[in-house]
């Protein structure tokens, strides 16, 4: 018997439609791969840390984030999280302010050109690849894939609100 909530191996599925399933997870993996390429790069170009990525995701997420509740989002000690911010405060990607009401806290931001790169710059960044190659297809083609796209996502939220 399957605990709640996880799914269960269904011996009814046919062959076929477990080899195309198998071949989509392939598939959406090497676009969601594809797609995401571009950022990676320009990530990458920026020479960050895999810790320092991790900060920088939580602190552009949660503006304003403690270095305390930045410790608890990372899992990691407080002296270590210290370490991180003193050296994304250096390279000018983030600034501290002291908490208007508690003047003891310390505020972690984006600095503007981080907020800007974010909200300009990775938009642009993720979809680039995607709508390149819509670009290539007739409008026909486009809507066809939309729709099996979102016909997709319907059917495995509504197996996943049935087996809740």
């Amino acid at each position: 018997m399957a605990k709640a909530g996880r799914p269960t191996a269904r011996s009814d599925i046919s062959a076929k439609t477990a080899a195309l399933a198998e071949q989509m997870l392939h598939d959406l993996s090497l676009i969601r791969r594809a797609v995401r390429r571009p950022l990676q790069q320009q990530i990458a170009q920026g020479g960050l840390t895999a810790p320092q990525q991790a900060a920088m995701h939580v602190i552009v997420s949660s503006e304003g984030t403690s270095l305390k509740e930045l410790s608890t989002a990372m899992s990691l000690a407080h002296s270590t999280v210290s370490g991180i911010v003193d050296r994304l405060e250096r390279r000018g990607m983030i600034e501290r302010r002291l908490d208007e009401k508690d003047g003891r806290i310390t505020r972690l931001y984006p600095t503007r050109v981080v907020t800007q790169f974010v909200r300009e710059q990775m938009p642009l960044l993720e979809r680039g690849p995607l709508a390149q190659a819509l670009e290539k297809v007739s409008a026909a083609e486009r809507d066809q894939i939309g729709h099996a796209i979102r016909r997709l996502r319907e059917l495995l939220e509504s197996a996943e609100s049935e087996s809740a």
